[in-house]
């Protein structure tokens, strides 16, 4: 497959053909989701913009998972762990610590970010990297507070 939305569609087909019916309702959920991405951003559908609304879905599903599991639930917190497996499939794996540190001291070298109120610019420059769909930019942000204290 020659993208990755390419790749979950086609995924799609195979769990509805092999009658994994769960499998199949959360890659078509997804599909949905990246569908209506791509509409409300008025852009056209691709690898970025897939990565994008999958981590937007599993971090979703974890936040989830965490009050399943704080409210006595294991039942639905396991539910949600195979549904976070299954997303996690497609998601490209992320750097190593070192690497993305490396990123970090870069963007903030190029932009010459002093202080927390420059974080945007640290932020836009690491959006602006061939690496930035392996970056999670929850964490990111994190890295960069704790680099411009």
């Amino acid at each position: 497959m020659s993208t990755l939305y390419e790749r979950l569609r086609a995924d799609i087909v195979a769990a509805m053909k092999a009658r994994d019916s769960k499998t199949a309702v959360i890659l078509r959920t997804s599909d949905a989701a990246i569908q209506r991405a791509s509409m409300d951003l008025g852009k056209p559908i691709d690898d970025a913009l897939v990565t994008a609304t999958l981590r937007k879905a599993v971090k979703n599903l974890s936040d989830a998972r965490g009050e399943f599991e704080k409210g006595g639930r294991p039942d639905l917190a396991e539910a949600n762990t195979a549904e976070i497996h299954i997303l996690e499939k497609y998601l490209p794996k992320g750097l190593d610590p070192a690497k993305i540190e490396a990123l970090i001291a870069e963007a903030i070298r190029s932009t010459g970010a002093q202080s927390k109120k420059e974080m945007g610019k640290v932020i836009a420059a690491l959006k602006q990297s061939p690496e930035a769909g392996n970056l999670d930019f929850g964490v990111v942000s994190k890295l960069i507070q704790a680099r411009l204290t």
